[in-house]
Parts: structure tokens; sequence; C-alpha cells
């Protein structure tokens, strides 16, 4: 009886095992066989071989967290009606998390031609949970965010190309390996403190990576194809470094706007006249909501990059597209516009809907039909 229990558990270890895919390490790259489109060493070197005064300054406007009704008229004052001097919609991009998000705004940001990206289902504490996540486990909070956004947001699933991991928390090799089964092109979590001047330009994780590892732990499996985005780091005004600029400890005093757009352009510069690595502008609402000062340092320099020519405010995944196919300024600002399909929403509010993780109801604003119970972590749907 014991030697029958043996193998059965013995099966069924194996059988968990298998859903995990092999994680081969990654070796040091190698530039002669990892080229564009579909490869990229980690590297500050610009893509194309170009000069920096011929590439394009990418600037990506990003913010963290649910969308809702209060968050969502920063983003209608700051954000819409936005044009780049190429004429073309500016944009940002959206890593939004499930709980208390309204649907139906994530459909309006997706219709304004804002990207809209996964922050996980669950967003839950404590930290540690992230550090430890398995392949199950991510496959459960992004694999199944993917479907999810999809579905009650009614925008198209491949759409949704990026993640980023709640509390900037490194999962190792799961998060990017669920990446690669999934059909999801790009990673937005991992902070770099060492590679900002020059700063360090996306690349792929086909090959073993050269980027500093803050918050591990940090992939060390050869995952080809998936895109790292990485997140450099601003400097406060003591020269501390912080990834989000909510984050950032010394900073000028909220209310001063003037101070606040000379901090901006400050870190700006060292991209700008740099090797015009993407400027990340990561922050979340509720910061540029509580300090006026800040928000229209924000709206100047925004205005700033839509009057430069060579500088253009776009989403994450449009920086990807851009390093995957490099092409001089002047042939950038010729290129047309990117285009999307947009979709409509079938507005319904549900609730209240019973959960399964919490004895609380929930209120849901979807662009379908009402879930059975509040969509979760195993249940996505809410079937």
């Amino acid at each position: 009886m014991k030697t029958v229990t043996f193998i059965l558990l013995s099966v069924l270890i194996g059988l968990a095992v298998a859903e995990e895919p092999e994680a081969p390490l990654a070796e040091e790259c190698n530039k002669e066989l990892c080229k564009l489109p579909k490869c990229r060493c980690s590297s500050t070197d610009i893509p194309g071989e170009l000069a920096p005064r011929d590439t394009p300054q990418f600037i990506t406007l990003t913010f963290d967290d649910g969308v809702n009704i209060r968050n969502i008229e920063t983003y209608r004052e700051i954000l819409y009606q936005r044009t780049n001097k190429n004429n073309c919609p500016a944009s940002a991009t959206f890593f939004v998390n499930h709980e208390y998000t309204d649907y139906q705004l994530v459909n309006e940001l997706y219709n304004q031609g804002f990207e809209i990206a996964l922050h996980s289902i669950s967003h839950q504490t404590p930290q540690s949970y992230w550090t430890e996540a398995t392949y199950e486990n991510m496959m459960k909070e992004f694999g199944d965010q993917k479907r999810q956004m999809s579905h009650f947001a009614n925008i198209p699933s491949d759409a949704i190309q990026g993640i980023r991991i709640p509390f900037l928390q490194m999962t190792g090799n799961a998060s990017f390996q669920v990446m690669a089964a999934t059909g999801l092109r790009y990673d937005s979590t991992w902070p770099t403190t060492s590679f900002t001047d020059p700063g360090l330009w996306p690349y792929t994780l086909d090959y073993a990576s050269t980027q500093d590892c803050i918050v591990p732990p940090c992939p060390t499996a050869s995952v080809p194809g998936v895109w790292v985005l990485p997140m450099i780091s601003w400097r406060d005004l003591n020269g501390f470094p912080c990834s989000m600029v909510d984050a950032c400890v010394f900073v000028p005093p909220h209310h001063d706007e003037e101070a606040w757009f000379k901090f901006i352009l400050t870190n700006f510069e060292r991209h700008y006249l740099g090797n015009r690595a993407p400027f990340g502008f990561y922050i979340h609402e509720w910061y540029i909501s509580a300090y006026p000062g800040v928000k229209r340092a924000l709206v100047r320099f925004l205005d700033l990059v839509n009057s430069l020519n060579d500088a253009f405010m776009v989403s994450a995944g449009e920086v990807i597209d851009w390093v995957e196919n490099p092409v001089p300024v002047n042939e950038y600002v010729k290129k047309e516009c990117k285009s999307f399909v947009s979709t409509s929403c079938r507005r319904t509010s549900c609730g209240p809907l019973t959960s399964t993780h919490t004895e609380m109801s929930y209120w849901m604003q979807i662009c379908n039909i009402c879930p059975r119970v509040y969509p979760w972590l195993e249940n996505p749907l809410g079937e």
C-alpha cells in the first residue's frame, strides 16, 4: 500500500512540475545571433546604431492601479486631445488591476487611443506573495487577467501586451514564462539604478540580462522574444534613485510648480542630451490629484514634449514597436500614425455580487453580461 501511495504521489508531483515550462539557463548574449526585430541584447547602445541626434526621444507616461470615476477626471483633463508634433495622437499606458476597476472607463481609455496593460487581478499583500510567486500563481494573476480585461472592457485581447507586477516585485522566471505562454509582449516592472546615464534600452530575454537586480528575484532563464522595458530610475534632489516619481523622497515643495517643472526637466535632459533611452514618467494618479503644483508642472512638461520635433509621447508598446524596427527621426515623423479598431461598450451595472475571497459584496461597471459571482483568482470571469 505504501508503494502504491508513493507511486501516486510521484505521478501527481510529475504532473504539477510539467505545468511549468523548462527554464534553460540564459547564456551571455551573442550579438551575431541576437538581431532585431525579434532579439536584442541588453545594452545602452541605441537600436539601429543611430546617433543620438537622429534618435526619437520617447516619453512613456504610465499610471498604475484601478481605473475609477475619480481618477478618470484627471486623465480626461491632462491627456485627452493631445497631439505630438508629427500630428499623431499622444499616448500613455495604464497598468490596471482588477479590484474596484470600472471596465466601462477602461473601454473609454482604450477608445481614446491609450494602451491598456495588466497590473494583476488581486494586487494582494504582503509583498512576499509576489516574491515567492510560482508559474501557476502568475498564470492566475496575469494570464487570466488578460482574458478578464478583454472580456469585461470589450477590448481586443491582442491589444493587451504589457504587464507591471505590483510593488515592482520581480518573480524570477515565472512572470516572463507566463508572458511567453499567453502572448504578452513586454514587462515594465524591472527598475535599474546602474544604467541611467546612459540609459538602458529595451531588450529581449533570449540571452542573459546585464541589468542590475534591484528587487530580486530577477530572471535567469532564456525566454525568447519576451521584451523588458527597463524602468530607468530618476534622481531626486539629493541624487537618490527612484523608479516611480511618487517614490522620490527629496523633491521640491509640492505646491511649487516652477521647481517641479525644473525637477522633471533635469531628469528628462539626462535622456534627451544622452543616448535618448526612453524617458519614463511612472506615477500613480493620486499623487497628481493630491498636489496641484505637481499636476501643473506635469501638464507644462507634456505641452513641451508635444511641441518638440524629435520627442514623442507614446505608449510603452509603441516604444517596443520602434526598437524592433528602428528608423531615424526624420523617417519616423513621416510614418502613418498607429491605428486601432474602436470597440463598443454595452454599459451594464452589476451587483451586489458575492465573492469567494472575502465576505464583501461588489458592484461592477462592465461592457457586457453580468457575471454570476465577483470575478477573482481561479474564476476570472465570475462564472
